[in-house]
């Protein structure tokens, strides 16, 4: 059974943690690339400045946690099923389904409760 230290798991996450600063909820389709997840019309539904913590120990590997976002901007009428997480200019980082499906509104503000991203101890 392979074993991988804690710096290599916060290798991957490191780069949520320094990179990661938008977030955009998706429609029911997840998103593939960065131009799809931050277009308006493609599957982007709207985005927010995300803050993302340092990893730390999770119950089964390492995690990050992202803050709750309060004041999200809405651009697309639709239902969010997806989050993606981009550096706000090219890449595309993470994506991951919502906790539930959210209707939203174009110009309205959309909220999201604080997640975590894990990377699992190698079985």
């Amino acid at each position: 059974m392979p074993w991988l230290s804690n710096e290599i798991l916060d290798g991957g996450l490191d780069v949520l943690d320094v990179s990661g600063t938008r977030l955009d909820i998706c429609d029911t389709g997840e998103p593939a690339t960065y131009s799809a997840a931050t277009t308006d019309g493609t599957d982007s539904l709207g985005y927010a400045t995300c803050s993302i913590g340092a990893p730390e120990d999770a119950a089964t590997g390492r995690k990050v946690v992202v803050a709750a976002i309060t004041d999200g901007t809405v651009t697309e009428t639709g239902t969010a099923g997806y989050y993606a997480i981009t550096n706000g200019s090219d890449t595309l980082y993470a994506t991951g389904v919502l906790s539930a499906p959210q209707a939203v509104t174009d110009t309205n503000t959309f909220t999201l409760t604080s997640f975590e991203i894990t990377i699992p101890d190698p079985a």
